[in-house]
């Protein structure tokens, strides 16, 4: 049993953040949801040469990647789940599963990478902002 259960309207609101951040992604949104990480936000993805950041430097590296899957026909969609919640001092720590799954005319739906995601949350107004994410592709060493 964990040490510390997150309380439930916690959970509610970071589930909320989850599904909103995630949506912009996955419809192209990529500026928007780029806006969702701190001005000197880390976004740390295994198989990435290294972290990228700064909210404009994963701004455009995101552009990049969704302009090149719009251009080769395929959709991405990502889910986040099993979620872990530990508040801290000013912020919460955050660690999901996280499943990308990749659609395309010619090869239909498959599941792209199972992950593990950790983030770090700051609060910001009533919504929050991700000071860094460290994501971990199963099964890549």
């Amino acid at each position: 049993m964990p040490t510390t259960i997150a309380p439930a309207e916690l959970r509610a609101a970071i589930d909320d953040f989850y599904a909103w951040h995630m949506q912009l992604l996955d419809t192209g949104r990529v500026e928007e949801w780029a806006d969702a990480f701190t001005p000197d936000g880390v976004f740390d993805a295994q198989g990435h040469p290294e972290p990228v950041r700064g909210r404009d430097r994963i701004r455009s590296a995101s552009r990049a990647v969704a302009d090149k899957l719009a251009e080769a026909g395929i959709v991405r969609r990502h889910w986040l789940g099993m979620s872990h919640i530990v508040p801290e001092d000013g912020s919460v720590r955050v660690s999901s599963y996280a499943l990308v799954f990749q659609s395309s005319e010619q090869n239909g739906t498959v599941l792209h990478a199972s992950t593990t995601c950790e983030d770090v949350l700051v609060p910001d107004g009533d919504s929050w902002l991700i000071r860094e994410r460290v994501v971990r592709v199963d099964g890549m060493s």
